[in-house]
């Protein structure tokens, strides 16, 4: 957005004797998307301003078309308008990064390269360095509210404890930013999944392993248990009856009663030492703490098993898949889908409701403080 205000692709335009501020004409913008290298061909570039529209990040002048033309049609950014949808994970997502830009910026920054256990971490803190930071900048005004905003910004993903096992606390606990805000992103990024979904009629839930070693011939998963055990079992892929039934996939290579055993056969036993309820989860000064995990679907799936109801838990978790990637673990509670609260739904449900929505999924989860 900022380099079209530069390039002065956004301006104020007018049409049919209305003038519509800082805009943009579609086709030139393909054209600029192509130009520029962000786009390879004029589809790809169709495809990349439609991820844009779907996320509410620009829209048409009038909202008369929902989809992206390729046409001189004026669309225009929503930040442009004041109609960019500022939710709470938005607000801590833009804060998390206003607060990264000003820490890389400054000499003597207190994000270092330190090392806890014979292990280096990058762009890390302490906790009570990261307090002090904020009370000496203004940004926050005492200490409670200085913790309140660094566990906002560790349930986003944003920071986290370098092992991952303590909530944000002022100690001298360590923590890193888990996002480089600073890295070139190019808009094909969006694009990296390549499949479209399809809805599993499997009777147990249809998020299965990612293939660690997809070569030919090879159908085993991973399955990752709580007790580091590694346990071989039969691939089962996100897909339809007959596309597992049959011998037209290449992924396949055994025999169909080898290759559709039903999931709940893969993890009979479930990863919890013993049963959750709501009212434990949520009662005050239970030992959880909630994380939100964006979790980018590649060409197989998400990479993790949910099972149970009321609540919902990770059964499992593919550590090469995307899932793993986004900080998800065995054992955490599914707390909301998508924004819609989820504990008090069973895993067919959340199921239907995660293969039904976008590829790029946001989910809320529970974790056990240890």
């Amino acid at each position: 957005r900022l380099r079209l205000h530069d390039g002065k692709l956004i301006k104020d335009r007018r049409y049919h004797l209305r003038t519509y501020p800082n805009c943009f004409v579609a086709k030139e913008l393909t054209d600029w998307l192509i130009d520029h290298k962000e786009a390879p061909d004029r589809e790809t570039g169709i495809r990349l301003m439609q991820k844009l529209m779907d996320h509410y990040i620009i829209h048409h002048v009038c909202d008369e078309h929902s989809d992206y033309k390729d046409a001189k049609l004026l669309y225009r950014f929503r930040k442009d308008d004041g109609t960019f949808p500022l939710t709470k994970d938005v607000k801590v997502f833009m804060r998390g990064q206003s607060l990264y830009e000003k820490l890389v910026s400054v000499e003597e920054s207190i994000l270092k390269v330190r090392e806890e256990n014979s292990v280096k971490y990058q762009r890390a803190f302490l906790g009570s360095e990261m307090i002090d930071w904020l009370i000496q900048e203004g940004e926050v005004e005492n200490r409670q509210e200085a913790v309140e905003l660094g566990r906002a910004l560790l349930e986003h993903g944003i920071i986290q404890h370098v092992s991952n096992r303590h909530h944000f606390f002022d100690s001298d606990i360590l923590y890193q930013f888990w996002i480089n805000f600073r890295r070139r992103r190019r808009l094909t990024e969006l694009l990296n999944e390549n499949s479209s979904r399809a809805l599993s009629e499997s009777p147990d839930s249809p998020f299965c392993l990612r293939k660690l070693n997809p070569e030919p011939g090879n159908t085993s998963f991973l399955s990752v248990q709580t007790n580091k055990e590694i346990k071989i079992v039969s691939a089962v892929r996100r897909s339809s009856i007959t596309s597992l039934s049959g011998n037209s996939s290449a992924y396949f290579s055994a025999p169909p009663t080898l290759v559709f055993p039903p999931v709940a056969e893969c993890n009979p036993k479930s990863v919890l030492k013993r049963p959750v309820t709501n009212e434990e989860l949520l009662s005050p000064g239970a030992p959880y703490v909630k994380k939100t995990l964006t979790i980018v679907g590649d060409a197989v799936g998400w990479g993790f098993v949910v099972r149970g109801g009321r609540p919902c838990h990770i059964q499992a978790v593919d550590p090469g898949g995307p899932a793993a990637a986004a900080g998800m673990k065995v054992c955490q509670f599914v707390f909301s889908v998508n924004g819609v609260y989820v504990l008090h739904l069973d895993y067919q449900t959340i199921s239907s409701l995660i293969m039904t929505g976008p590829r790029t999924l946001v989910m809320e989860v529970m974790e056990a403080i240890e």
